[in-house]
């Protein structure tokens, strides 16, 4: 059968995202679109960072300017192998704002994706901005199939939180999960050769077991990395058999070799999830003074206990136990005592809040408050 002259074949369409900006997914997404290509693969990038679009200056193409051909939009050519799109082509210089509202932004993102003459492509690597806003979700929807999404991240706890929105949103759309990319991943030190974890470790291995998703890989500070990225050539192109290209390729390898993504709508009904504020093993008394949260996952079906994870919360200021308790699915928190504008701040994020619950452990709390026996007393704490 003939084609039309804009009919667009592509194998394979990969998300890059990542739940705040400043952590490497530009560069991710660049070095996996040319890692694709340098393995014969035929590829396109698509940048949908419109207020902050890095490709052109990561692969030196800021020059080029997109023409049209047969009634289609012609991405820029980084290689014969590797087509590029991005806004940063059609803007007059480098220091030109991108000022749209969100119907201008989904127009333009439509025009990305319906009117740009791809052609037949192995892969379609998409670039997106940070976080879960109209562009994320304008190009999945306009996409329509998606085969899967790559998150890349730092090894803080804070990076981490927005990671998690980035799951559930994932989990919503029903976008498989390839996995999780831990970028910053420790530096080496040139002079003695020692690790050092300048943000820290093990919270992204705490994330993925809690939610399911594994790591891909990880990739240290490097400063080649960085020097790679300005000079406009990635890293497993400039230099592949560098310690840091061959991580990123580790990475990049798990990808193409899955059989089949992870999803978390694979299987049965989700797990119920509660959290309950603990010291030493048993409810906290008050909210705000807890040591550990006991996350405690129920089957739906038969109400009973599956697992307890017992989790270092961030820091107790507004707003944040919140944010972090969604970004794991908790439904219900089982508290002692809290205060009302903190029990406002759960119940935003659609979490219940059970309160003057009694001294027992996490396990007898949730177990006893679904068979309906939790007898909970006055809220000790008032502010």
């Amino acid at each position: 059968m003939k084609k039309e002259k804009n009919e667009n074949q592509i194998a394979k369409t990969i998300l890059v995202m990542s739940g705040k900006g400043g952590v490497g997914k530009s560069t991710v997404a660049v070095n996996l679109a040319v890692w694709l290509s340098l393995q014969g693969k035929s590829t396109g990038l698509l940048d949908v960072d419109l207020h902050g679009p890095s490709i052109p200056k990561l692969l030196k193409m800021e020059e080029q300017k997109l023409f049209q051909l047969e009634g289609a939009i012609r991405p820029c050519e980084y290689t014969p192998n590797l087509k590029v799109m991005s806004i940063g082509f059609m803007l007059e210089d480098r220091n030109t704002p991108v000022i749209w509202r969100g119907p201008a932004k989904h127009g333009f993102l439509e025009q990305c994706i319906s009117g740009v003459g791809w052609g037949d492509l192995d892969y379609l690597v998409v670039d997106c901005p940070p976080g879960t806003g109209d562009e994320v979700l304008s190009t999945a929807q306009l996409l329509q199939k998606v085969d899967g999404a790559v998150l890349v991240t730092t090894p803080q706890e804070l990076a981490l939180l927005d990671v998690r929105k980035c799951i559930s949103f994932c989990r919503q759309l029903e976008i498989p999960l390839f996995g999780m990319i831990e970028n910053m991943s420790g530096l080496i030190c040139p002079h003695c050769g020692k690790k050092v974890d300048v943000f820290g470790r093990g919270a992204c291995e705490i994330a993925a077991e809690e939610l399911g998703v594994p790591i891909l890989g990880a990739v240290p500070m490097d400063p080649e990395l960085a020097r790679t990225g300005e000079i406009g050539r990635p890293i497993v192109e400039a230099g592949p058999e560098h310690p840091t290209a061959q991580a990123l390729a580790g990475c990049f390898q798990e990808i193409v070799q899955k059989p089949k993504p992870y999803s978390s709508n694979q299987t049965g009904s989700k797990p119920m999830k509660f959290a309950v504020p603990t010291n030493d093993g048993r409810l906290s008394a008050h909210f705000g003074h807890c040591r550990q949260f006991a996350i405690v996952e129920v089957d739906p079906e038969t109400k009973k206990a599956t697992g307890v994870q017992m989790l270092t919360p961030p820091a107790h200021e507004p707003g944040v136990l919140p944010q972090w308790l969604a970004g794991m699915e908790v439904q219900t928190v089982i508290a002692g005592g809290m205060g009302q504008r903190a029990q406002m701040l759960f119940r935003e994020k659609k979490i219940e809040v059970i309160v003057g619950a009694p001294d027992q452990s996490p396990q007898e709390l949730v177990e006893g408050y679904l068979a309906g026996r939790l007898e909970c007393g006055q809220n000790i704490c008032d502010h």
